[in-house]
């Protein structure tokens, strides 16, 4: 793709989201690295100035907070990782309050687990604050609530995070910031020869041959991770550009079409905003299992599924929670919000929807899963 057609694809976005990875933040000897804060608030300043509303999700706590402890390595456990949190988050908010007001921005920071956008009250609560502050001109920080999240209720990377509140948002592009070029054709840790990838429809299957799970000493995320954010960010319309966050004024020149990093197009048709909210759901409560016929229906026609075409149910779930839709090998087709609890839904397995009655007390929907209340993977 030529710089002209990059910028052409690009010059319309007017709300972004940039992720700031923490390979980019964290300085072994000074514990944040301020200077690099500065440098990209500098950035969001004159891309908020030029009419661009910015959000920035930056990593960077628990690296600030491990460094100020004395940790070399990111530790494993939870207590340790909330500890970290807490003692970097304090250098964190500083920091990026000190930048942005010397541009004279306002910021906000908020704090986010997965548990606040799994709940659909919340979740619109979070979206409605967030076009509040966009509005006032504040510019949002987001960094996910390491400090009393777990296991269950985390996003697992601030990747995923910067590319649930695109979807919130309905962001045009997203910029993941990160310490290497982009995605690049081969492994270059074992081939001299890999190239960057300039381009590539972000739903593309070849390319999860090409992204590996690995993650630096004091990140959590991957270039896997990364993929799987801007296929997210993909389901609200927005692009998502993978870029060294090195490169000088690299927010600007991305925008104006500079063949940096991996350009990753949404190039899908753009879902509501309830399915971007269920798109966006990381835990399911469990999992009902699909003959071949109402594997392939729901895959490739989007239809509600119905019970005739279930052979197991899996879990345990109320009605309204979500659940996966799995084919015969257990591979995820769909997933979506249930009409029936899992006790009531393993006594229709199998079942016509007129047939319903005669197997539990009520019949709420003659679906178990309607197609508005459904996401496809």
């Amino acid at each position: 793709m030529s710089t002209n057609e990059r910028a052409t694809q690009l010059s319309g976005v007017r709300k972004l989201v940039v992720k700031v990875g923490s390979a980019l933040l964290a300085d072994r000897e000074a514990g944040l690295a301020v200077d690099k804060i500065e440098d990209y608030c500098a950035q969001l300043a004159a891309l908020k100035s030029g009419g661009v509303e910015v959000v920035l999700v930056s990593s960077g706590a628990v690296a600030a907070g491990c460094q100020k402890l004395g940790w070399r390595r990111r530790p494993e456990a939870v207590h340790q990782l909330q500890a970290a949190a807490a003692v970097g988050q304090m250098g964190l908010v500083q920091a990026y309050e000190s930048a942005l007001s010397a541009h004279g921005c306002d910021t906000a920071m908020i704090m986010l687990t997965h548990d606040d956008l799994a709940d659909r009250e919340r979740y619109l609560n979070a979206r409605a604050t967030l076009a509040q502050l966009l509005d006032l001109g504040v510019v949002p920080v987001i960094n996910e609530n390491d400090t009393v999240a777990t296991d269950e209720i985390r996003f697992g990377d601030n990747d995923t995070l910067a590319a649930l509140v695109a979807n919130l948002l309905a962001a045009d592009a997203l910029i993941i910031l990160t310490d290497v070029d982009g995605l690049m054709d081969k492994d270059p840790r074992a081939h001299a020869d890999a190239q960057r990838i300039s381009s590539v429809v972000a739903a593309d299957p070849a390319l999860d041959a090409l992204a590996t799970a690995g993650a630096g000493e004091l990140g959590r995320g991957g270039m896997l991770t990364k993929l799987r954010a801007a296929r997210l960010a993909a389901r609200s319309g927005a692009h998502t550009i993978i870029a060294s966050g090195h490169e000088s004024q690299v927010l600007e020149r991305l925008l104006q079409g500079a063949d940096l990093g991996t350009l990753l197009n949404a190039q899908m048709n753009v879902m509501t905003a309830r399915k971007r909210w269920i798109a966006g759901q990381l835990r399911a409560k469990g999992d009902v299992v699909l003959d071949p016929g109402a594997a392939k229906a729901i895959k490739e026609q989007g239809v509600s599924l119905l019970a005739v075409g279930v052979t197991g149910v899996k879990g345990r779930f109320q009605r309204g929670e979500m659940i996966r839709l799995l084919d015969e090998h257990g591979r995820v087709v769909a997933q979506g919000l249930s009409n029936y609890p899992s006790d009531d839904m393993a006594k229709l397995v199998g079942v016509r929807s007129e047939a319903f009655a005669e197997h539990i007390d009520y019949v709420a929907e003659p679906e178990l899963v309607h197609r508005d209340n459904l996401v496809v993977s």
